[in-house]
């Protein structure tokens, strides 16, 4: 039997064919193993972390270094130049509220723009979405708090609208009750508008400083995010500027004082009276719900900076660089908020040890004092728009300061991960 390659091999017609068939074979095997695309990244990243893979990062960006040390203080440090920010702008990310749309009207500078955090004897590496949005696959994030907590989840919304941007899935009309979803990697976002953390009412829309009077109950947390948050993975709380106005404290049904409320027979106190208590009840919430398997966060404080006077009084906010650490310092009242967060935590830390709960401290406080130059200022608003005019020295430019936030929490999520890895190991 004649086999069809002979034919082929006694026809001296075809070698030249043959000759050229097989270089070009030869050719065709080399770059199939020069652009195939498993061989752009880590193998262990395509099997285990195919939605990583973008051409937006270099391949040796896109590995997880889980290894990280966990002894420094990621929390304390300075501010550094840093000429690749921002990462995203007004035009690409449509998450901006237009009070914190610097860009849009008109602020003139832009070095508020370049500085990232550098800890103290380590490096904090640049939030990366891909990383990220892999290490929360399959999980839910729920942010509880008051407008610098969604000043918060609509910059991380930015910071991740490279990779993917989430579909809303809100089942509350109301704005301040949002949830999202990335429906590509199953994780959903959620925030719940809670300002004090405690029960509240307002008693009194307007009140003597136009800003509304309301009453807190102390010793009973807000059930608007108590009853739902038990199945996330995740849960950040904060707190601390609304606790600055006219509010009537009640605590187990009775009215035990107040803060410029003006109401005879009723005594004074201090705005810290409320902020410990409400802490410490919400905190102290977490630990009762028998179901939440996740972990709590408490993001410290983010310090105001206005100078010249108070926010109705013409107070503002004009500096254009950081402050470096040896520049300002805590002190006043917002020494007095972060301690009482950090005193509660520990508390809360403790007593949850004992009942399998999880706490975490993100201690934004001491980064977020030395930005003054990272505020909206006049320019969350055109100059002749019909709004309330006053500085606002306290949430933050987005792009801006607070897109380091991001950076922590990644840090955080990676460390968790550590842990959960080790605990399996032993």
């Amino acid at each position: 039997m004649e086999l069809p390659f002979e034919k082929y091999s006694n026809s001296p017609q075809r070698t030249p064919r043959i000759f050229l068939l097989l270089v070009l074979a030869v050719v065709v095997l080399g770059l199939i193993n020069l652009y195939h695309p498993f061989n752009l990244y880590p193998a262990d990243l395509v099997t285990q972390n195919p939605s990583e893979i973008s051409p937006i990062y270099h391949a040796e960006e896109q590995k997880i270094k889980i290894k990280e040390p966990e002894t420094c203080d990621i929390f304390t440090g300075e501010w550094v130049w840093n000429p690749d920010a921002p990462y995203y702008t007004n035009m690409t990310c449509y998450a901006i509220h237009e009070h914190q749309n610097c860009m849009k009207y008109g602020r003139p500078d832009s070095d508020y723009l370049k500085w990232r955090w550098k800890p103290n004897g380590c490096e904090l590496p640049i939030f990366n979405p891909f990383q990220f949005l892999d290490l929360v696959r399959n999980k839910s994030l729920a942010l509880v708090g008051d407008s610098v907590g969604r000043n918060q989840i609509q910059s991380l919304i930015c910071l991740l609208a490279r990779v993917e941007y989430p579909v809303d899935i809100s089942d509350n009309p109301d704005q301040a009750f949002k949830k999202y979803k990335y429906t590509t990697y199953n994780f959903t976002l959620a925030t719940y508008w809670s300002p004090f953390l405690v029960s509240t009412k307002e008693a009194d829309a307007d009140g003597p400083s136009h800003t509304g009077v309301y009453n807190l109950l102390l010793n009973e947390a807000d059930e608007k995010w108590t009853t739902e948050i038990e199945g996330y993975d995740y849960v950040i709380l904060n707190a601390g500027h609304w606790f600055a106005r006219i509010s009537v404290y009640f605590e187990n049904n009775q009215r035990v004082g107040c803060r410029y409320c003006r109401i005879p027979d009723v005594s004074e106190l201090p705005l810290t009276y409320a902020y410990q208590r409400a802490f410490r009840t919400a905190l102290k919430a977490i630990n009762n719900l028998e179901n939440f398997k996740g972990v709590a966060i408490l993001r410290t404080f983010a310090p105001s900076h206005f100078e010249g006077g108070e926010w109705n009084k013409g107070g503002d906010c004009t500096r254009t660089r950081p402050y470096r650490s040896n520049e300002t310092t805590l002190e006043g009242q917002t020494l007095e908020q972060y301690r009482i967060q950090v005193e509660e935590f520990k508390i809360a830390e403790e007593e949850g040890k004992m009942k399998g709960k999880k706490f975490r401290l993100m201690d934004t406080t001491q980064a977020m004092l030395l930005r003054p130059d990272g505020h909206p200022s006049k320019y969350g608003h055109w100059p002749n728009a019909n709004v309330v005019l006053y500085n606002d020295c306290v949430h933050w430019c987005l792009p801006g300061p607070i897109d380091s936030w991001a950076d922590f929490l990644f840090h955080m999520f990676k460390m968790k991960g550590t842990r959960s890895l080790e605990e399996k190991l032993q």
